[in-house]
């Protein structure tokens, strides 16, 4: 069975740079799928139904935490691994990520390595 990815971010250069962190798990067979707003984000999580969603917060028309409560309280979702990626590192923020059910909570500038490693174990590849 297929693995798939979403990465969920409006920032067009954030999409691309983490298309081309994660490409090499395409090679194991690994979907990368891409949305540009928390609306659309919701919709591809129950059509797509990804293993694994990186998810910016400060977005339009719905932000990271919305759209992760919203998945975590839909029971069919509730397996969906979410890592938030944002800007705002703070403890409150952080905090709100573990509230809304994040699985992780990562802060940009991040680390590529760090986020292959992490994608690679979450969907139980070897690299």
């Amino acid at each position: 069975m297929n693995k798939t990815i979403l990465i969920v971010d409006d920032e067009v250069h954030i999409r691309v740079l983490m298309e081309q962190i994660l490409e090499d798990l395409e090679d194991e067979g690994v979907e990368l799928l891409t949305a540009t707003n928390g609306v659309d984000a919701l919709e591809m999580i129950r059509s797509e139904q990804p293993d694994l969603v990186f998810l910016d917060v400060m977005m339009p028309k719905m932000n990271g935490f919305e759209v992760c409560q919203t998945v975590k309280q839909n029971a069919a979702l509730q397996g969906t691994y979410i890592i938030m990626l944002t800007a705002k590192g703070q403890e409150f923020d952080q905090k709100q990520g573990r509230e809304v059910g994040a699985n992780l909570y990562m802060t940009k500038p991040f680390d590529p390595d760090e986020i292959l490693e992490k994608a690679a174990e979450v969907l139980a590849l070897a690299l």
